[in-house]
């Protein structure tokens, strides 16, 4: 039997807040480049929302896992336009990624 996915990830945007880095990361940590591990438009399929896709950052996986968690099990955000559809973030406030996640 074919596992069907449950949801689809897609990478929205990647930012760099550079005054946060001027103001707060250590000197030798500081550069100007957007998150490398992922790019907008990549998208990632979950056939379980316990098992990371393949090629997908872990870092953002724990941060966005408790979202996935939701939209498989049907929830619908109040603020959404699209049903069984929320955006959700990585938590690296020096460069974070905002990703779409969907119900399929």
């Amino acid at each position: 039997m074919i596992q069907q996915p449950k949801c689809k990830i897609t990478v929205i945007k990647r930012s760099l807040n550079q005054d946060i880095i001027d103001g707060y990361m250590k000197e030798e940590m500081k550069n100007s480049n957007l998150c490398s591990s992922l790019k907008e438009g990549d998208e990632f399929l979950v056939y379980s929302e316990f098992q990371i896709p393949d090629n997908f950052c872990q870092w953002a996986w724990a941060d966005i896992r408790k979202d996935i968690i939701a939209i498989v099990n049907g929830v619908n955000f109040s603020w959404s336009k699209e049903k069984g559809m929320t955006i959700s973030g990585c938590t690296d406030w020096f460069k974070p990624v905002l990703f779409k996640i969907e119900k399929l």
